[in-house]
């Protein structure tokens, strides 16, 4: 049995088993192209997966980030060493709690100022606390909460303006010093504001401008015509309460046919598995594409390599995965094999509504699997993607 036959057996399973009402996988190696729609958009409903269905791809938006702000590194508009204060004022002589848990006048002074290269390693000092809970009732966490900040959810929508959003948001100390710690998500979301304030331009028309539009990925954006978005997938999730899998009625797609008042460079765009295919060959490429070469060599290799150190990977907590799992610019790098990674040097993310990607630059082999169920990321459905496209 070949492997992409075992990828397509596992799937379907989990399908049959009523996991997931519907997956979209592909796999590519060189000029070789494999795609796999399966199933339904939603369970009980009649609209198949197609190859052009369009996801919610959440966190898999930090590494089109990462690639634009690298972009700007080459431009000479943005420095790896700048202090963020730069072009986010807001962040200049930030305070730090003396411990994640404190109150919020609790604090120190910042030992040195924030840099982009701390944003694009989630260095920062601040993100998403997942010990000893996912969003532990500190009173950091609450207040983040109260200030709309949107700061964990895997489509980060806000009623905020950027502008507004990054006065509240600087409003908050950091969780730890500049440099300390590896902190999910929110370096992203800072990130956003920064490229969109650096090039003088909205943040969807930079991206348009320096990736979509060059790499032919029509259907990829903060919003997308209405006729379209309404065919966007239904999203469930367990509810933890009870066990079941439920529709959640959020993220709707009325809301994507519209821009949004704050486009996240941590969640916030739709996509395709065709067009993503088209970002992830420009980095097997070495930055090369077809329309011509966007990235540096050096740029992608310093955006796909671990800039951890062995402390911090080890405490970064159970969204890294663990051990031999470093953190490039926007993707997470395999730094020793593993059964779900069994070569170092892969690379790649997931997104939190149920979408993962991986490149692997030995073999030349990018894999891609999209639904619209969290729970494919923790329920051994990521995982056994992973093993699966690692054994073809």
């Amino acid at each position: 049995m070949s492997g992409l036959q075992r990828l397509h057996e596992a799937m379907a399973a989990r399908v049959e088993q009523r996991q997931l009402p519907g997956i979209v996988l592909l796999v590519a190696q060189r000029d070789e192209v494999w795609v796999d729609a399966i199933g339904v958009t939603q369970f009980e409903g009649t609209e198949p997966m197609r190859r052009e269905t369009l996801f919610r791809i959440a966190s898999m938006t930090k590494p089109i980030i990462a690639a634009v702000t690298l972009m700007l590194v080459e431009d000479g508009v943005v420095q790896l060493d700048a202090p963020v204060q730069k072009w986010l004022p807001e962040m200049a002589n930030p305070r730090v709690l003396r411990q994640p848990d404190a109150e919020l006048d609790d604090t120190v002074p910042a030992r040195r100022p924030i840099t982009v290269d701390d944003l694009l390693t989630f260095r920062f000092g601040s993100g998403m606390l997942v010990e000893p809970s996912m969003d532990p009732p500190f009173p950091i966490v609450k207040r983040a909460e109260e200030l709309q900040l949107a700061l964990s959810r895997p489509d980060p929508r806000t009623p905020h303006t950027p502008d507004e959003w990054m006065k509240r948001f600087a409003s908050l100390p950091l969780l730890y010093q500049p440099g300390e710690r590896w902190l999910y998500n929110v370096g992203s979301m800072l990130l956003g504001v920064l490229l969109a304030r650096a090039s003088g331009k909205a943040l969807g028309d930079l991206l348009l401008e320096r990736v979509f539009a060059p790499l032919g990925m029509h259907d990829t954006g903060f919003q997308l015509p209405l006729e379209k978005t309404r065919t966007l997938p239904a999203y469930y999730m367990t509810n933890f309460a009870t066990g079941q899998l439920e529709l959640l009625n959020l993220s709707r797609p009325e809301e994507w046919s519209t821009p949004p008042p704050f486009p996240s460079g941590a969640g916030g765009l739709l996509s395709t598995v065709d067009d993503f295919l088209a970002f992830a060959r420009m980095l097997l490429n070495r930055g090369d594409s077809p329309g011509g070469r966007l990235l540096g060599e050096e740029s992608v290799e310093l955006m796909t390599r671990n800039h951890l150190t062995p402390d911090q990977m080890a405490t970064a907590g159970v969204i890294l995965g663990g051990g031999g799992r470093g953190w490039g610019y926007g993707v997470a790098v395999a730094t020793e094999p593993d059964a779900a990674w069994p070569v170092p040097g892969r690379y790649g993310w997931a997104g939190g509504y149920g979408t993962d990607w991986l490149n692997d630059p030995h073999r030349q082999v990018v894999g891609l699997a999209m639904t619209q169920v969290s729970d494919f990321l923790w329920n051994g459905g990521l995982a056994e993607f992973d093993v699966l496209v690692g054994s073809i």
